[in-house]
């Protein structure tokens, strides 16, 4: 049961992190379309997001960062970067609210959604 809260408060920290970026054009390249018409209004879409962007980076992460353990090592770890972008490029890839522009804004996003993942984690657990 505690595992269902830290996911879902993990996914209301990745919705606010993607409102943060998106509302004060921290990262110009990563747009949110959100739909006020829809069931939980405007703050619907982020949560829609969050928790797409959640699952993926629960389920999809794992086994890209397994699968690519040989160019971690060989790259200290600077692969990830491109892994998180790749995560990221998969959650707009599966929702239409989510567009990113291009690769190097996936990857700065990716950089930024790691570090909010890290931060989330190191609350979340204590």
């Amino acid at each position: 049961m505690a595992a269902v809260i830290k996911f879902l408060l993990k996914v209301v920290i990745f919705a606010a992190a993607f409102y943060g970026l998106t509302y004060f054009d921290v990262l110009p390249g990563l747009e949110v379309l959100a739909n006020p018409d829809g069931p939980l209004g405007e703050y619907g879409s982020y949560l829609w997001i969050g928790l797409i962007f959640g699952i993926v980076n629960a389920v999809v992460g794992p086994v890209l960062r397994l699968l690519s353990l040989p160019f971690l090592l060989l790259t200290l770890g600077l692969f990830l970067l491109i892994i998180n972008a790749a995560l990221l490029g998969l959650t707009a890839a599966i929702t239409d609210r989510l567009t990113i522009d291009g690769f190097g804004t996936a990857v700065i996003g990716g950089l930024i959604f790691a570090i909010v993942g890290w931060a989330a984690d190191q609350m979340l657990d204590s």
